[in-house]
């Protein structure tokens, strides 16, 4: 399991109709604050301030096909070529990372086909090498950028 420390990651928020909303910096919109989408803004702050991970070449909640149906991965960084370089699945932070979160990332990396795997919750996270299908490696820390 990998630690993030989230400290010094400041989400910009705001209250608007009766609901905390909270400034996503790669959609460039305000959303609804639910607890699946403070993991997700956490870790995108995470992902560009602390290991300088490009916005412009992340992606955020697209639709894909994945056995005929649609679905949305939560975040997509693509490599400098644009191909798709980490597949993320982020969860609630009271849902735990179980095989069942792993079955569900595995579904869209069937479609989209990235070396790395990241899966978190906030509190656990684990991320996988890949790159040899045949050698799937668990990471003790997230990869650098462009690896």
């Amino acid at each position: 399991m990998i630690t993030l420390d989230f400290r010094n990651i400041e989400l910009r928020l705001r209250q608007e109709d009766g609901k905390t909303r909270v400034f996503d910096p790669i959609r460039k919109k305000w959303l609804v604050l639910t607890p699946e989408e403070h993991v997700r803004q956490y870790l995108i702050g995470f992902l560009t301030e602390k290991l300088r991970y490009p916005n412009s070449l992340t992606a955020v909640e697209k639709a894909i096909q994945v056995a005929g149906l649609s679905k949305r991965f939560d975040l997509v960084v693509y490599d400098r070529t644009h191909k798709p370089w980490m597949l993320v699945e982020c969860k609630s932070p009271d849902v735990p990372i179980t095989e069942t979160t792993l079955h569900q990332l595995l579904s869209y990396q069937g479609t989209v086909q990235c070396r790395y795997w990241l899966l978190t919750n906030g509190h656990q996270t684990f991320c996988a090498d890949a790159g040899n299908p045949n050698d799937i490696k668990w990471l003790t820390e997230l990869p650098p950028y462009g690896v």
